[in-house]
């Protein structure tokens, strides 16, 4: 978590999302920078996994643009986003079952050389920051318990060597102490150099390990500061942190 005076690396700048003619995201602007840890809260259908599939290139905006590094990729295919260095953890997982854990890491670098220095170092930093996985590495990911699959999600993710990682409810489901370790990783991760954008319903969790965040609702940037005021906030306090 660095300080806001990094250099911009993603710029979200009033993209408009359409699902047929429901109006999904409604002007959305956001920026990440070099070293953060970056996160959306907000309720169920306020936006947020919309506006990750809109920057790793699942949806394109009828309106506004995505920078990366300073360049345009509003229209780029998926593929492509990934190539250029941003890689999601998706929402529910999504492992491939029937893979073992190891397969389930190579098909995060699909688009890199097998058996170089680089993959062998990345392998190695997946298995140091996942244990389990190095442990597990033979076993089908299908019989992982849920902990274990966000894990393996995570570290699939990390296997495209990113410079930027959308993690979209990596929390969600888990028991508390896989809640805890989680996060621990998400800072870990962040620290070794990879700045993270968060999606996440447990928003107290979210905003401890944050540096800046925004509110969605209903599409819309309802609020916008660094973790520490958001977690002041009164509003904030009420609606997403339980606190009356």
């Amino acid at each position: 978590m660095s300080s806001e005076n990094g250099a911009a690396l993603l710029e979200v700048d009033d993209i408009h999302v359409y699902y047929g003619t429901i109006h999904a995201l409604k002007g959305i602007s956001l920026t990440v920078r070099e070293g953060e840890i970056v996160t959306l809260i907000g309720a169920n259908g306020a936006g947020k996994s919309t506006t990750l599939r809109s920057i790793n290139g699942l949806h394109h905006p009828r309106s506004g643009t995505i920078r990366f590094r300073g360049e345009d990729i509003t229209n780029r295919p998926a593929h492509e986003v990934v190539r250029m260095g941003i890689s999601q953890s998706p929402e529910g997982r999504h492992v491939f079952p029937r893979m073992s854990v190891l397969e389930n890491l190579e098909m995060g670098a699909y688009q890199r050389e097998k058996g170089t220095p680089e993959y062998k170092e990345d392998l190695e930093r997946v298995y140091t920051l996942f244990p389990r996985l190095r442990e597990r590495a033979s076993q089908k990911a299908g019989t992982l318990s849920g902990g274990e699959q966000q894990m393996l999600a995570m570290g699939r993710a990390l296997m495209a060597r990113p410079r930027l990682l959308l993690l979209d409810e990596p929390s969600m489901g888990l028991a508390p102490i896989f809640v805890e370790r989680i996060f621990e990783i998400v800072v870990e991760i962040n620290r070794q150099g990879t700045p993270v954008l968060l999606v996440e319903q447990n928003a107290l969790m979210a905003l401890e390990v944050a540096s800046r965040g925004y509110v969605l609702e209903t599409g819309t940037v309802a609020l916008a500061d660094d973790a520490a005021a958001l977690r002041r906030n009164e509003q904030v306090r009420k609606a997403y942190l339980g606190e009356d």
